[in-house]
């Protein structure tokens, strides 16, 4: 059987360090917001290419935090893209905005800056460019036209840990970005964990106040806040994985490169790497050409009969789904609605031996045959 995922491998190669780790920090007796925390915070900015980062309890909070700190609430629009998690949409709601829904591009599946210009209102305070499966979206565009509008930029780096644009790596692009380390990402924790990250001295200070129920000293609520912390559990074992980060996503790379080798792409397409950045390929994601008779469900029922696992991220568009059908209409946001329908993602990860690589190629060779 080859799993679509398998995060056992991925300890079983660092066991000794997050063993250590994990020790080190029940020994410290020290558990929530300590000096764990604050050494992963410096690094992972550092990382980014940032001045700032300030760690939170999950990626959704990340981005609902970095929207209260740019001061965007109620009766403020916040642009984003369809084809997300819905964490994306429900963290603008927890602010207290309203989303807006912009189509995508069908080559990078992420933002099309003519169609974010389109959806641009008065009422508009900011646009979330999400770097979705690994890849950066066209940031100079989307930043030209939000800073046009005078609109703040907040990169939703939740799938992207290491992508670059340009050379540079996302999350330094923007006013502010934020990152999820849920543990199947290509920086994950091994339980929730997030981090906003930002060259903003006064916006880092911010999120680090609503972070915590708005404290600057101790039970005295300088603001309203919430309590998010990353926790120093986290902190320390993120310390051990983000100094192998790189070599885990060129062992990602590595994968890709051969499915995109091996794969006939007739009907089953290879994923799309756009020439202005690196792609990390959290996700290495095919897309079916439904018109060409290649159905997505028939593909993963055909792999899964070979014992080749596979998933769908995501199957159906936020505007389709009941919660949020008042965003947009059916047939509104045309390519977003396509690839919902097309997609589908291979087993990727960086300890998958490149032999299971080429035993799903085989099989979608057949498929294709």
């Amino acid at each position: 059987m080859i799993p679509f995922f398998d995060l056992k491998k991925q300890y079983e190669s660092i066991k000794a360090e997050i063993d250590g780790a994990t020790r080190r920090v029940y020994a410290s007796g020290w558990f929530i917001l300590g000096p764990e925390t604050e050494a992963f915070e410096n690094e992972f900015a550092e990382y980014i290419g940032v001045k700032h980062g300030i760690g939170v309890n999950s990626g959704t909070d990340a981005l609902h935090l970095a929207i209260r700190a740019l001061g965007i609430g109620a009766g403020d629009e916040v642009i984003t893209v369809p084809n997300t998690a819905v964490a994306t949409i429900a963290a603008i709601e927890m602010a207290g905005a309203t989303p807006v829904l912009c189509d995508v591009r069908a080559d990078s599946m992420n933002m099309d800056a003519d169609s974010f210009a389109a959806a641009i209102t008065p009422k508009t305070r900011a646009v979330i460019p999400v770097h979705l499966f690994g890849q950066a979206a066209e940031l100079d565009a989307i930043i030209g036209i939000a800073r046009q509008y005078r609109l703040a930029v907040i990169e939703d780096c939740a799938q992207a840990h290491g992508a670059t644009y340009q050379g540079q790596r996302v999350g330094s692009f923007g006013d502010v970005a934020c990152f999820s380390f849920y543990p199947t990402k290509n920086l994950g924790a091994y339980g929730d964990g997030g981090a906003v990250v930002t060259n903003d001295a006064r916006l880092a200070e911010r999120v680090k106040l609503l972070r915590q129920y708005g404290w600057r000293a101790r039970y005295e609520s300088e603001i309203s806040g919430v309590n998010s912390r990353l926790d120093e559990l986290q902190a320390a074992l993120l310390r051990v994985k983000l100094k192998h980060l790189d070599a885990w996503n060129a062992a990602r790379r590595e994968r890709a490169a051969l499915y995109t080798e091996l794969l006939p792409n007739i009907r089953v397409a290879s994923p799309v790497e756009m020439r202005y950045g690196e792609h990390v390929y959290h996700l290495y994601v095919v897309q079916c050409d439904e018109a060409q008779g290649a159905s997505r469900e028939y593909l993963a029922a055909f792999l899964k009969e070979r014992e080749i696992g596979t998933a769908v991220q995501y199957p159906t568009p936020i505007h389709l789904q009941l919660a949020y059908q008042h965003l947009a209409r059916a047939g509104s946001l045309p390519v977003s609605e396509k690839l919902a329908r097309e997609i589908l993602s291979l087993p990727l990860y960086p300890e998958l031996p490149l032999t299971d690589v080429r035993t799903v190629a085989d099989a979608i060779r057949e498929f294709e045959a």
